[in-house]
């Protein structure tokens, strides 16, 4: 087994949080992907910390309270080395988990602050996202009560979650935003434009969620019947009809430039997403720990000029086909 040293660390942007230069994305432990077996899930849990990887995503929403307390039961034993990410302001339904609004007003941040520490047993959060921007409520009101987790002791750092450019500026003049998760990938590039440069004029870390296109572009998925019934990959555009089709083969000539460098494709992806700063950390996300060791190992990656140039290459002679969301979903990024 791999020593809890082999996973280099990286600096979230300017904040000073240091985190596993590859995280761990636990949404999946808990819903979204089908089945799940939280013994196997914890055992997954543990193993990542035994081999360096800190850095754990979850969600208040995930499973709607489920996947924090699932994280609880690591936490109670190994709180000390773990740095734990959750998020707020996807409020679900209770009568219908389909449903779902955003809710970014100071009283339900403190409100949801409260709730995820007893769900995950925790006395603080290492980093607290908002996990979507409330249109309804000024961004500068939102991080100002987020602020004052931070002075209560409740909070270390803050992020925010698909915001624009635009928001985040107008974040950070309020508080240091530590982090901005966006969902970013070969398949998924869009925050290069304004995004990514944002984060890096105001120091603040890109986390990239979905690094692997959800599995497209680790060659797992080959058609959507490959999906459980429940995936909520199965309404998402670019898994349908032509646009699978089209991104298979995307995700093929992907698989040729990883066979040649002697890994396999999700690491080529990884290895793709470090390199392309040392502020930019994925937290891929995996119910086993196979797929764990895998994803670790594109650490040890160092992209050559001629590889970074065949990806290009692909990527502009094979574009993407598809949103990444469904329509509904898709109006509330990048606000």
């Amino acid at each position: 087994m791999p020593s809890a040293s082999a996973v280099p660390r990286r600096r979230l942007g300017a904040s000073g949080l240091s985190v596993s230069a590859i995280g761990l994305g636990c949404m999946g432990m808990s819903e979204f992907y089908g089945p799940a077996d939280q013994a196997q899930s914890l055992a997954v849990l543990h193993h990542a910390l035994d081999i360096g990887v800190n850095f754990l995503d979850t969600a208040d929403m995930y499973g709607s309270g489920a996947n924090e307390r699932l994280l609880s039961q690591l936490l109670a034993s190994r709180r000390d080395e773990v740095v734990l990410a959750t998020k707020f302001g996807i409020v679900r339904d209770p009568h219908d988990a389909s449903a779902r609004a955003v809710d970014g007003r100071p009283q339900y941040v403190r409100q949801a602050a409260d709730a995820s520490l007893k769900r995950l047993g925790v006395d603080h959060i290492d980093l607290y996202y908002q996990h979507r921007v409330d249109p309804q409520v000024p961004i500068e009101d939102t991080v100002g009560a987020m602020a004052g987790l931070v002075r209560a002791g409740k909070v270390r750092y803050l992020g925010l979650s698909e915001a624009a450019a635009a928001t985040l500026r107008r974040a950070a003049a309020v508080y240091p935003i530590a982090a901005l998760q966006s969902e970013y990938s070969l398949w998924t590039r869009d925050i290069e434009a304004e995004i990514l440069p944002a984060c890096r004029e105001l120091g603040t870390g890109l986390v990239a969620y979905s690094p692997l296109g959800r599995g497209f572009l680790a060659g797992a998925v080959q058609q959507v019947d490959d999906l459980a019934g429940d995936d909520f990959r199965r309404r998402m555009p670019r898994f349908q009809g032509e646009a699978m089709v089209h991104n298979r083969n995307l995700a093929g000539a992907l698989r040729m430039i990883a066979e040649a460098r002697g890994c396999t494709p999700a690491q080529l992806a990884l290895a793709w997403l470090l390199d392309r700063g040392p502020d930019v950390v994925p937290i891929p996300g995996t119910r086993r720990i196979e797929r764990l060791q895998e994803n670790v190992a594109a650490t040890a990656i160092a992209l050559r000029d001629e590889e970074r140039s065949q990806i290009e290459e692909v990527m502009a002679q094979q574009p993407v086909v598809g949103a990444r969301y469904p329509a509904a979903s898709m109006a509330q990024l990048n606000r």
